[in-house]
């Protein structure tokens, strides 16, 4: 059928975006018999952000057929590696201490390669993946209420109008949904960019940890160092705000250069290696939708809320989030009548990972924190309950939740115990996270 030169089409669900969300969601409902759309406005492989897996995803990436395939493309990561510029030595955290021990490790992906794993596999199960083609507007009902259709045009110029039964935002970064719908927040408790490329002759840990993450704390935030299967290494830096803006007229790779031998640490990680793609950069960092879903819709994953990522949580709540999304989905499409129990939810689940992440994201640069994570001890099986989070097991039954409860408490104690000290980190981070105006601050020039 055609009107106005434009395509008409229907689906039951319309998925926009190709990443682990998408690709996800689309896969468990293509099997639950539903036609499913996807629209990525990419051609696969394409480079990504965002290498570091966490346990929990592999019991996932099993159901939906490709475990094997990601163990074969990717680094064994068996834990974490936490070096402070204050502390003589580093603390390294092993998955298989966590609570469940079942979840041992994890692994680092390209991401390139790891979504077009999980897109060619949604294709070969029913998805009708169409890949260079953008969503570009959202039809609206009468109430304002229900998204009727979608256009998309593809690199050839094609536009479709697409009437699906309901619509999936698995956007990203790009906050299809949100962005129209004005829903979109940046986190006024978090506020930083990243500046990050990959290099080539990186000294790793030796033996089984070769492929552990390594976080790095210097003066202006942190650094990530992630080992990757082919032999490079993703670095990258998350900074605040009135350091972006030090930048002055340095390109990207300087900068990230500069701030690479201000990490005395890291730089000696590097003093080999050389950078084998182009610094890029991404600011506006942290950030939520005050809604995850309405009449027929869904957000999941970054195309919802995104934070910093130093416990490497953004592909496993965009893949959890996807799953729990197509249970709900196919209730809603299938069993009307539960619906609205259905979305909340959906709502309760997408509230709760990034809340549990950002409790602790929040107090990484305090210097009590600090000290807990350089010096662990397991009172009432906290170190456990620490790196079940570390792992990603927050949506399980895993009985962690009184364990933090007592770290928490234990953090608030020992902040009471020093006033003077925890006075200085609060105003200093109300500080680091003040909004600068800066032109080019996390742009490449």
């Amino acid at each position: 059928m055609q009107e106005a030169g434009i395509t008409q089409r229907d689906c039951d669900v319309l998925v926009i975006g190709g990443g682990p969300a998408g690709s996800t969601v689309a896969t468990l409902l293509a099997r639950e018999g539903h036609h499913v759309v996807l629209l990525d406005k990419d051609r696969h492989p394409r480079f990504h952000i965002g290498e570091s897996l966490l346990p929990a995803n592999l019991p996932l990436l099993d159901r939906l057929g490709v475990g094997d395939a990601i163990r074969a493309i990717g680094m064994h990561k068996p834990g974490a590696e936490f070096v402070s510029p204050q502390h003589t030595h580093t603390q390294v955290y092993h998955f298989a201490d966590a609570w469940d021990k079942s979840m041992p490790a994890a692994y680092q992906v390209k991401r390139a390669d790891f979504d077009h794993v999980l897109l060619r596999n949604a294709a070969s199960q029913g998805v009708d993946v169409h890949e260079a083609t953008l969503a570009r507007e959202v039809r609206w009902s009468a109430d304002a209420q229900r998204a009727e259709s979608v256009t998309s045009t593809d690199e050839n110029g094609q536009a479709i109008e697409w009437h699906p039964r309901f619509l999936v935002d698995a956007s990203g970064r790009d906050t299809f949904l949100a962005g129209r719908l004005k829903s979109k927040e940046k986190n006024p408790n978090h506020n930083s960019a990243a500046v990050y490329a990959h290099f080539r002759g990186a000294r790793r840990q030796a033996g089984a940890d070769e492929g552990n993450i390594t976080i790095f704390w210097f003066d202006h935030g942190w650094f990530w160092f992630i080992p990757l299967s082919d032999g490079t290494t993703s670095v990258g830096m998350v900074t605040w705000p009135y350091h972006m803006k030090t930048r002055g007229g340095r390109d990207l790779q300087d900068f990230l250069l500069d701030n690479i031998r201000a990490c005395p640490a890291l730089a000696e990680r590097l003093a080999e290696a050389e950078p084998v793609t182009a610094a890029e950069a991404t600011g506006n960092y942290s950030y939520r939708s005050t809604l995850s879903h309405g009449e027929g819709f869904l957000l999941l994953g970054d195309a919802y809320a995104f934070i910093d990522p130093v416990f490497s949580s953004g592909v496993w709540l965009a893949m959890s989030s996807a799953d729990i999304g197509a249970r709900t989905v196919d209730t809603c499409l299938r069993e009307p009548a539960r619906a609205a129990q259905a979305m909340r939810h959906f709502d309760q689940h997408m509230r709760h990972g990034p809340r549990e992440f950002s409790w602790f994201i929040y107090r990484m640069t305090n210097p009590t924190m600090r000290g807990f994570f350089m010096d662990p001890h397991n009172p009432l099986r906290m170190k456990e309950a620490l790196l079940s989070v570390l792992a990603g097991d927050l949506f399980g039954r895993t009985p962690i939740w009184p364990s933090l409860w007592a770290f928490k408490s234990l953090y608030f104690a020992v902040n009471l115990g020093n006033p003077l000290r925890t006075w200085r980190a609060w105003r200093q981070r109300r500080r680091n996270i003040r909004p600068t105006v800066s032109a080019n601050a996390a742009s490449n020039p």
